[in-house]
């Protein structure tokens, strides 16, 4: 039995017509088989529906390569993509979604001690606010820095490293006397470098284990972590300020990100494929477990280790056209989220006056609801997505070569198809569910701010928070997963990228939204919100209908 793969580079196929076939160009391989290629095409055409198979004005038909294997290699199964079992996987990916928890948890347990703060070290409001600036300054930077580290040095030791620092810097800034503003200011820094970076160490994490056909289901889970602490924030924070003081707001985190350094040192295995493979190599020393529980499956571990990768420069991420429009469109949603819930505070006690400071801190669990919902849903509708176009993909190839080889009269069986998948129309898998997303995000986020202009009951705006919650996770867990696809071997660095655009913007967003407010009313506000998503709506055909062609010239280049 044969097995055939079909691949989505650009190829030249032999015909009468053309003097040049044959001849191969950079990036461009030959079809054995004319009449099935172009069956083929047409095929795949007719199931992502997107362009991506022409480039310019030629039309690209797939490579149908036949491989000959012996009937005991058919037996064999594919070799999975990491030595983690399911489970595992699991466990991994959520001691990596609690450690991103800590980004968001520093930075918006703060802000309902802003108050209390200023009058503690005998500040001004905007001085205390400006090292909310500063934090979301190095949290914007930071991962620039400690992702590429975590690509070169391995997931494990940067994780620890990062949670380290949060530890210590927490410490400090309990202790900070009130005479010290400036010792507040450093510290603040010191706690962005320590947890900013958690995130794009996860999504690093999730790209080491996780195969793209169940990629997006596992970052859909560990997303919570990170996306749920904007909204639970505020609740620890004034509850600890109003009962205990504003330190025990940092007494709180140091303890909590202490307690998980010990765990993810006692735990948390090394991932980082360019160190350990899919699982199975010992990782050094230095990047163990103190306590290995995972992999105990595999009796036979592979000691061989593959030579390091030289330091990536990240910002060499941003020379990619795709990704800079698909970190546009993260970043703007993710602006508009947090322009969304910045205001919730002020708005909701101007327009509900009858609610104290824990009710409207308990308001910020409607769109954190959503959330949690919409990442765990987003990330099985990607990863069934992914499977029905490829067995799509491969039911109609299946079915031309068995015409083809009927036709041909022979005993020989088909041979079968497999589809790689870096050649996968990935760009259709993931974007397919995003119009209607954004679509829904608009209308919710318009009908919102009306809801609160007109001063409803109180159900109808929580209701629309909570679907808006659920849409923006899912967009911008799509992005991530889609970001991790075009760079997998670079996913903290990819993720640091994201990470910048998305911090840069939203902090962009938060610190005008007073002034629009201000400006033109509650309900034009979100009006110009609303509008703001549909301004992405071009983002989404161009990834469909121009990315698969940025993509394959840019694997041309490096083949």
């Amino acid at each position: 039995m044969n097995l055939t793969f079909i691949s989505f580079t650009q190829t030249r196929v032999m015909s009468r017509d053309d003097p040049t076939a044959g001849a191969n160009e950079p990036g461009q391989t030959t079809a054995l088989i004319p009449n099935q290629a172009t069956a083929l095409s047409q095929n795949v055409h007719d199931v992502n529906k997107s362009p991506s198979a022409t480039v310019g004005d030629e039309k690209k038909e797939p490579d149908v390569e036949r491989k000959e294997t012996e009937d005991t290699s058919l037996t064999t199964p594919e070799k999975p993509y990491s030595a983690f079992t399911k489970t595992e996987k699991w466990l991994i990916v959520t001691m990596a979604a609690v450690g991103g928890l800590f980004s968001p948890l520093t930075s918006n347990s703060y802000f309902p001690a802003i108050p209390t703060m200023a009058l503690a070290f005998n500040k001004s409001t905007e001085l205390i606010n400006l090292t909310v600036t500063v934090y979301m300054v190095l949290q914007g930077v930071a991962p620039m820095i400690w992702g590429p580290l975590a690509d070169r040095w391995g997931r494990r030791l940067i994780f620890l490293a990062c949670l380290f620092v949060l530890t210590l810097s927490c410490v400090g800034v309990a202790l900070t006397p009130t005479n010290a503003y400036w010792l507040l200011m450093l510290l603040r820094c010191v706690q962005a470098m320590g947890s900013a970076s958690t995130i794009a160490l996860g999504a690093g994490v999730i790209a080491d284990i996780a195969a793209q056909s169940e990629r997006a289901g596992f970052y859909g889970i560990y997303s919570i972590g990170p996306m749920f602490g904007p909204c639970i924030g505020p609740v620890i924070g004034g509850a600890l300020t109003q009962s205990l003081g504003w330190r025990s707001i940092f007494w709180f985190l140091s303890i909590c990100s202490g307690v998980w350094f010990i765990i993810m040192l006692l735990f948390f295995p090394e991932t980082l494929r360019a160190m350990v493979g899919d699982g199975s190599i010992t990782a050094p020393l230095s990047h163990r477990p103190l306590i290995p529980i995972l992999l105990r499956h595999q009796p036979n571990v592979n000691t061989e280790r593959p030579s390091p990768k030289p330091l990536a420069n990240p910002f060499r991420l941003f020379l990619n056209l795709d990704v800079d429009v698909l970190l546009f469109f993260s970043g703007m949603i993710n602006a508009i989220f947090y322009g969304v819930i910045a205001s919730i505070s002020s708005l909701f006690t101007e327009v509900y006056p009858f609610l104290n400071e824990t009710d409207i801190g308990l308001c910020f669990l409607s769109i954190g609801g959503g959330m949690l919902i919409g990442g765990t849903l987003t990330g099985k509708i990607l990863d069934r997505e992914y499977r029905n176009i490829k067995a799509k993909l491969v039911r109609k190839a299946q079915g031309q070569l068995d015409a083809n080889t009927k036709a041909a009269d022979t005993e020989a069986d088909p041979p079968d198809v497999k589809i790689r998948d870096e050649d996968f129309p990935i760009e259709v898998a993931r974007f397919r569910i995003m119009p209607a997303y954004l679509i829904i995000s608009a209308i919710a986020c318009v009908g919102y701010g009306w809801c609160l202009e007109k001063r409803v009951n109180i159900a109808i705006p929580l209701v629309l928070l909570f679907i808006m919650g659920f849409t923006v996770i899912g967009m911008m867990n799509t992005v991530q997963t889609l970001t991790i696809d075009l760079a997998p071997t670079q996913g903290s660095s990819i993720t640091a990228c994201n990470n910048l655009i998305r911090c840069s913007m939203g902090a962009v967003l938060v610190s005008i939204i007073d002034f629009i407010i201000k400006a033109v009313g509650i309900g034009w506000t979100y009006v110009i919100l609303g509008a703001l998503c549909f301004i992405n709506f071009p983002v989404i055909f161009f990834i469909i209908y121009v990315g698969p062609k940025l993509r394959a010239k840019r694997r041309a280049r490096q083949m």
